[in-house]
Order: structure tokens, then C-alpha cells, then sequence
């Protein structure tokens, strides 16, 4: 018997607003019913090797078609396809038998209102919460997630360790990378409300979308959509560090300020002010304008721009994290 294979792609289109990372989402109409699907999920649609000739071109076309939103800065993020695994699986493509997911990471300088139905820009805490830092350690962590985990966990070595070092329990250091291991650990145990649903469904019986458990476990997303979603975050978060990504998610001309913001914003930990101009002027990638930005309101702050030319005569860095602790 000869299987079909379907290719989908999915975007994570990111962007800046207000201080927030927020994230491009669609809300798919049913095909039968018409009805806009519950969940929030990312713009995405399969992959046709007739019509297109690049899977980026391909990506590009459908956000346009289905969010009227132009993508710049793209790059692939992960495929997923693994057969056989506990997770949730893309579906697009009525009656494939298996779907292999390939994933994009997309970065703009605004999130423009696109207008088109059930699109929006959604901040990343709605789905992840656990993940925002930057007023400190969220206390859902140890109200609602740590007794759950634990309670999961029992007497497991293995499951307990894997709890206390993702979830920076019993005095483990946070690691902001792991966006991914801290989704699938929540999955794994049954807390990330996709599971139930997804356990249903793989055994051939429908199941209806699913609702958020509590707040302090985000919402759901449909299909994998917030597997991919995180694991667009993770990949981000750590390019931060060693590549000048940022600055594609900045407007031509910015504050200090602002630039900080936005870093605190994808990083989801806060920064030493004094400790991050230092890491800004020492990878010497920016140029003062000689004018003050006086819009916002406050102390008038002198106004930069990125010196995207120098890309091309010299291998460009990215900002280490200078955390407020330190």
C-alpha cells in the first residue's frame, strides 16, 4: 500500500508592539460548517510541488493570502515529522496519511493590523505565561505548575530532575532557551490541554478543540501550533545572543530604551540598563542620529539607528544578556 505524504508549512511571524512580543494568528474556517475554528493557530497551508518552486515561496504566498501581511526576514525553523511520537501532528490535507510540518521563523519592525478576518496579534504570554520573567519569577510557577508537575512526577528520579531544571525548581538557574523541553514536559504529563485532545484523535475518534485548563497553562493552539510556536521563541531567544536578529524587529530609528525593551520583550527576563549600553557599545553596530526622541513623553532620549551596511565587511554579533542579578 502506497502511503501520501503532505507537506505544511507554518509561520511564526513576530513582531514588537507596545513593548510586547506578539505573534501573527489565524482562526481558520471549517470547510463544512464555515464556522472560524476556536483555537488561535499560526498562518499556515501545505506545500504545492506543482504551483511552487521554493517551500519560502510558498510560505510567503499563503501568509499573504491569508493574513494580507507581507513577510520580510524569514528563516526555516525545524521540520516535524517524526512517526510514532506523543505529540501533535500538522493537518493539512484531508485524508493524509502522514504530514510532514515544516516550520518558519519570521521577523518584522511592526505589527501592522492587517485587517483581513480572523487574523490578529497576539502576545506570546497568552500561550506561554510561565515564560515572562521580566517582573520577576511568575508566581504560577510555584502556585499552580511546580505541585502539578510534581504530583505527575511522584517518586520518578528522571521526571522530577527534568521539573526542577526547566522550571528552575529548588534553586536551578532559569534557562530562558528552553521555551520547547518546558511545552513538552507540560505535554508529556498531561497539563498542556492539546494532549487529551490528541490522545483521542490518535486513536481515530474525533474530539473537540480543546479549552485552556487554567490560565497559568496558557491557551491552546490548534494542531502542533504551540510546539512550533515555542520552539520559534526558543530559536529566537537564543539567536539574540550571538546574531544581530533584534534589529529586525526594530524600527529604523530607536531609543536605547526601546531596543532594551524589546530584547526584555523576546528574552523574557530583565535587564541591567547600565550593563546593556555597555554590551550595545561594544559591539559598535550602531550610529547616534544627533536628534532626541521627544514623542514619548518623558525625558527626551537621543535616537539610533542600526549600521545594517556593516554586515557586509564584518562577521556582526549578537547582545549578551546583562540579567538584572548579575
Amino acid at each position: 500500500m502506497t502511503l501520501s505524504v503532505v507537506i505544511g508549512l507554518s509561520a511564526v511571524i513576530v513582531a514588537i508592539r507596545g513593548g510586547e512580543a506578539v505573534v501573527l494568528t489565524v482562526r481558520p474556517h471549517d470547510a463544512a460548517t464555515d464556522q472560524a475554528s476556536t483555537l488561535a493557530g499560526l498562518p499556515f497551508g501545505p506545500f504545492d510541488p506543482e504551483g511552487h518552486r521554493t517551500f519560502e515561496i510558498a510560505l510567503r504566498d499563503f501568509v499573504a493570502e491569508q493574513t494580507r501581511f507581507e513577510l520580510g526576514y524569514v528563516e526555516q525553523l525545524y521540520t516535524f515529522g517524526d512517526k510514532g511520537r506523543d505529540a501533535p501532528r500538522a493537518e493539512v490535507g484531508a485524508g493524509a496519511a502522514r504530514v510532514v510540518s515544516v516550520g518558519y521563523l519570521a521577523l518584522t519592525p511592526a505589527a501592522v493590523d492587517t485587517e483581513a478576518p480572523d487574523s490578529a496579534w497576539a502576545p506570546w504570554a497568552r500561550f506561554f505565561p510561565w515564560e515572562d520573567w521580566r517582573l520577576g519569577r511568575p508566581s504560577l510557577i510555584d502556585e499552580a505548575i511546580a505541585p502539578a508537575l510534581r504530583r505527575w512526577a511522584g517518586q520518578d528520579p528522571e521526571r522530577l530532575a527534568r521539573t526542577r531544571l526547566l522550571f528552575a525548581l529548588d534553586g536551578a538557574v532559569w534557562n530562558e532557551e528552553r521555551v520547547l523541553d518546558r511545552y513538552e514536559l507540560l505535554y508529556e504529563a498531561g497539563l498542556a490541554p492539546e494532549a487529551a485532545r490528541d490522545q483521542i484523535r490518535d486513536r481515530g475518534d474525533a474530539a473537540a478543540e480543546p479549552t485552556a485548563l487554567s490560565a497559568a497553562l496558557g491557551e491552546p493552539m490548534l494542531s502542533d501550533h504551540r510546539r512550533i510556536l515555542a520552539t520559534g521563541l526558543g530559536r529566537l531567544r537564543g539567536k539574540l545572543k550571538y546574531r544581530p536578529v533584534v534589529f529586525e524587529l526594530t524600527p529604523p530609528e530607536f531609543t536605547l530604551s526601546a531596543l532594551q525593551r524589546a530584547v526584555e520583550a523576546i528574552s523574557g527576563v530583565p535587564l541591567h540598563k547600565q550593563n546593556f549600553r555597555r554590551v550595545v557599545e561594544r559591539i559598535d553596530l550602531l550610529e547616534g542620529l544627533g536628534r532626541m526622541d521627544t514623542e514619548t513623553g518623558g525625558r527626551p532620549a537621543e535616537l539610533f539607528r542600526f549600521r545594517r551596511e556593516l554586515l557586509t565587511q564584518r562577521p556582526a554579533g549578537g547582545l549578551s544578556l546583562p540579567l538584572l542579578r548579575d
